[in-house]
């Protein structure tokens, strides 16, 4: 049997007894979690930011990749480049400038695709969605699904192979907290959906199941369903419908940020909130080393508040078990700023089990990202 924690809450010299506020004087706060933001921490207080490294050489390196630069338009979303994978997550980014020839099915896992620009319709097994610039779409297994963008679209997917994506567990704060599930739209029959089924000529279908690819033709449109009823089905959602948890006296953790979970990795957005207004309150993201988890944040639009020369559609990644926090311009300009609420969208996956790089994604990397810490 699981046992508990070995734990026991203390404090020891100079230190706040509040979690990111009420710090000694001219201390930087660093915290060591585990289990993300779920399990037990602590709160170290350093004379110094904890990042200001001289040199940092290895693959535990913070790494920094501009998606925006990635390849052409690729038809198929399983011929989009690779961004981050693991047995348990499969990350890429698609561009796709015109409608799909072909079907596609994902016989691997759930499927998010995050719209990252660009708008358009989807048509699957269930009926149509009109889609837009910060829209999530979640595909749930083995759907039947095209993409037929009126403009140029780029797209984040995030897989959960061989698993599926739930909603979080909002506890006391209640299911409607962050955004209420009446939110969530699902695919109508409409004349948008016949119009579509009317073209009846043969279909191809790229099923993808265990890494690779079969294609199946029909001679007709198999989106041919006239009804439907039952929980499952493709569900969408904007990022504007998100109202992210605040404290006026506490700077919360992203884990209060989540979105979607899976079974060994969970998906967060940070949309615009208002800045901490208690004088003792932390007003920055705190430098913290998360032992458990990797962390991605994928930049989508705004003002990156704790980032410096980070821009829209670039991706970070931070392996775990190494200390991050604010860039040093970035956290002068919050520690200065005159400004009231953050004004940045911002998706967060973070993953229990390590990722790997994708080639594709190595060929778009900013390799001065490790220096931006340097003070």
């Amino acid at each position: 049997m699981p046992g508990k924690w070995i734990s026991a809450s203390r404090i020891e010299g100079d230190a706040s007894r509040q979690a990111h506020a009420d710090m000694p004087l001219g201390t930087y706060e660093r915290e060591i979690s585990r289990e993300g933001f779920f399990g037990p921490a602590a709160f170290l207080h350093h004379q110094r930011p904890p990042t200001g490294w001289k040199h940092f050489e290895g693959p535990l390196r913070p790494r920094a990749f501009n998606l925006s630069a990635l390849g052409k338009s690729a038809p198929c979303p399983w011929d989009a480049p690779r961004v981050l994978h693991n047995s348990a997550c499969e990350v890429r980014f698609w561009k796709l400038n015109a409608p799909m020839p072909s079907l596609a099915r994902n016989g691997d896992g759930d499927q998010v695709l995050f719209i990252h620009g660009g708008e358009g319709d989807l048509f699957c097994d269930y009926g149509h969605l009109r889609f837009e610039t910060g829209d999530y779409i979640v595909l749930p297994r083995g759907t039947m699904w095209r993409l037929s963008p009126s403009s140029p679209a780029s797209i984040l997917m995030v897989e959960a192979t061989n698993s599926h994506y739930t909603l979080p567990d909002k506890g006391l704060m209640g299911p409607h907290a962050i955004f209420d599930p009446a939110l969530l739209d699902a695919p109508k029959i409409n004349d948008a959906f016949k119009d579509h089924q009317a073209d009846d000529g043969e279909t191809r279908v790229e099923i993808k199941k265990r890494g690779e690819v079969s294609v199946v033709t029909f001679p007709y449109n198999p989106l041919d369903v006239v009804g439907w009823h039952g929980e499952l089905s493709p569900v969408r959602i904007n990022v504007r419908h998100i109202r992210p948890l605040m404290s006026h006296r506490y700077h919360v953790p992203p884990s209060a940020h989540t979105t979607f979970v899976s079974d060994r990795f969970i998906i967060c957005t940070f949309a615009p909130r208002p800045f901490e207004t208690d004088p003792g309150a932390l007003k920055v993201p705190f430098f913290h080393s998360n032992e458990d988890y990797d962390e991605v944040l994928f930049y989508h639009a705004g003002d990156f508040f704790s980032r410096d020369d980070i821009n829209a559609g670039m991706m970070t990644f931070h392996p775990s078990g190494f200390t991050h926090g604010p860039h040093p311009k970035a956290l002068k300009n919050m520690l200065d700023q005159k400004k009231s609420a953050t004004n940045e969208y911002a998706v967060m996956i973070d993953t229990r089990d390590p990722l790997d790089v994708g080639e594709d994604a190595t060929s778009v990397e900013d390799h001065a990202y490790v220096d931006s810490w340097k003070s």
